[in-house]
């Protein structure tokens, strides 16, 4: 949640970031909300566990996108945020395995019967 400023106020170094991907304005805004959705899930004992596979599909896409396009060092940052993406990345997953009881639940709720 911490990028969502930047984001959504259109800062200079997200611009430049997301206009490398290709997907200015599009990508920017609708990651952020994407995170936004994903941030406040993860705040909620009910959606915790959702958010938690929420954030992990949107840090493998940034962290992709470092990868693939910006590369490990994008605007100038010295790869922070290459390195907060992976800190999410795994807070999620720890996140996602603390919760798993609340994913077989949804699971369960999603097909009755099935084990």
């Amino acid at each position: 949640m911490q990028t969502l400023y930047f984001k959504f106020t259109a800062a200079p170094e997200s611009v430049l970031i997301f206009s490398k991907l290709g997907m200015e304005p599009w990508g920017r805004i609708g990651t952020g909300c994407v995170e936004l959705i994903t941030g406040i899930m993860l705040l909620l004992n009910r959606t915790v566990f959702i958010g938690a596979l929420l954030g992990i599909g949107v840090m493998l896409g940034a962290i992709t996108a470092h990868l693939l396009v910006l590369g490990i060092s994008s605007a100038g940052d010295g790869g922070l945020l290459f390195i907060y993406a992976n800190i999410v990345l795994f807070s999620c997953i720890w996140i996602a395995w603390v919760n798993r009881q609340q994913g077989v639940a949804l699971i369960q709720k999603i097909f009755p019967g099935k084990k």
